[in-house]
């Protein structure tokens, strides 16, 4: 079945006041003109001089989808085969000049963005109603995400010409969910259909860390709807039903380390790849076995999400501790919190740390001159409690670190 792009925002445009389109028609070449500026500004594949093929590709591009966006306002019987036509051809010129679907993506969403901030003004100072001004601006991600599933129609058929057309898509697919352009479900689809996958609601990705000298990973017991990039830098794949997918690697990854996300809706493919990855790296190379299963340590991903965090935190949860030697800190801190996890008393805090119930008494006193009235606020005690228990993960993945080399 061939995926056929609908083009919902050419009726969207339709039903826009035609006095609107009449009116931003004389700023349409400003808007493109800003829009290419910020193209070559943010897109690294795009920041070359506009010569030849390519400069010509691109001016053309933005100056005709400027155009054309406006004269859709309002004109329902506006016929847009030739617009079709010249952005399937551009899709084929992304592929003959060797780039990947990343940067048409990033250029269509970024000019997109550009030329509506340039238009806005020129809207709004027209006095046209909210809803109109609302329906505009929904109608410019929707028109561009059609612009880039035309694109892929063009890359689509000058990839099929290549060998290993098949294949190529898959891995072009994978790249484009990883990534989540805005507004790029269309355009998922669209290349979906053409790689021969059916697009799942939700997914998880997974991330691969290949040891030294370890074989190839055996992507031959993998099943056919999952999706692999082995040649990344940071290798990972995609499935929407890890427990069953990833089951016949199971005794199969001798070198190889996994780690699975939560299975989550393809818009927030890019987090998960980011929360697997940051799984490998705070799991050390002894874990109980090569998979990682990132539901079993949401709570340790949550906390170390973001290093800077964690220390600000303590920065402002455990500042009373900064007077202190690092000796002391450290006694302080496992008492306090034990303290907050168990709320035991002396005989039971000492218990758990393995010192004398006297010791303990001593530091629960040495704590409440230091802390105050805070050990009596809930809100201080959650902030204390985050904070060592992030500064503990914190210190137990630095100790793996330092065994693992």
């Amino acid at each position: 079945m061939v995926f056929v792009v609908e083009y919902r925002s050419f009726g969207m445009l339709a039903t826009l006041p035609r006095s609107l389109g009449e009116e931003l028609r004389p700023y349409t070449g400003h808007a493109a003109a800003a829009m290419i500026k910020q193209v070559q500004r943010s897109v690294s594949a795009y920041a070359q001089p506009l010569r030849g093929v390519f400069g010509r590709a691109l001016v053309v591009s933005c100056e005709r989808a400027v155009r054309h966006y406006v004269d859709c306002i309002g004109t329902p019987d506006l016929p847009h085969d030739r617009w079709i036509d010249f952005y399937r051809r551009r899709g084929r010129i992304e592929f003959t000049e060797g780039r990947n679907l990343e940067p048409l993506h990033d250029s269509a969403t970024i000019g997109a963005r550009t030329a509506w901030r340039a238009m806005l003004p020129i809207v709004r100072g027209l006095g046209v109603s909210p809803g109109v001004v609302a329906l505009a601006a929904e109608s410019v991600f929707v028109y561009v995400d059609e612009l880039c599933a035309t694109a892929i129609e063009g890359y689509q058929q000058a990839e099929a010409k290549a060998a290993g057309a098949i294949p190529l898509r898959r891995r072009r697919l994978l790249d484009l969910i990883a990534q989540a352009p805005e507004g790029s479900a269309c355009s998922i689809a669209s290349l979906a259909d053409g790689a021969g996958w059916r697009v799942p609601g939700a997914a998880a990705m997974v991330a691969l860390h290949r040891a030294p000298g370890a074989p190839e990973f055996p992507a031959h017991l993998l099943d056919d709807t999952v999706l692999l990039d082995l040649d990344a830098d940071e290798p990972y794949l995609l499935t929407a039903d890890p427990d069953t997918d990833l089951a016949p690697l199971k005794g199969a990854l001798d070198g190889w380390r996994v780690a699975v996300s939560p299975v989550v809706p393809l818009a927030d493919a890019p987090a998960a790849l980011r929360t697997a990855r940051r799984a490998l790296l705070l799991t050390s190379e002894d874990a109980p076995g090569p998979v990682i299963w990132c539901r079993d340590h949401l709570a340790t991903l949550w906390l170390l999400a973001e290093d800077f965090l964690g220390a600000e935190m303590a920065k402002q949860s455990l500042d009373p501790f900064t007077s202190l030697s690092a000796k002391q800190q450290e006694r302080l801190s496992e008492t306090l919190l034990a303290w907050l996890e168990t709320r035991g008393g002396a005989p039971e805090i000492a218990q758990r740390l393995g010192v004398h119930p006297q010791t303990v008494r001593n530091r629960l006193r040495q704590l409440e001159e230091l802390f105050g009235d805070r050990l009596r606020d809930a809100d201080d005690r959650l902030g204390m409690q985050l904070a060592l228990r992030a500064q503990r993960l914190m210190r137990a993945h630095r100790r793996d670190g330092e065994r693992g080399n």
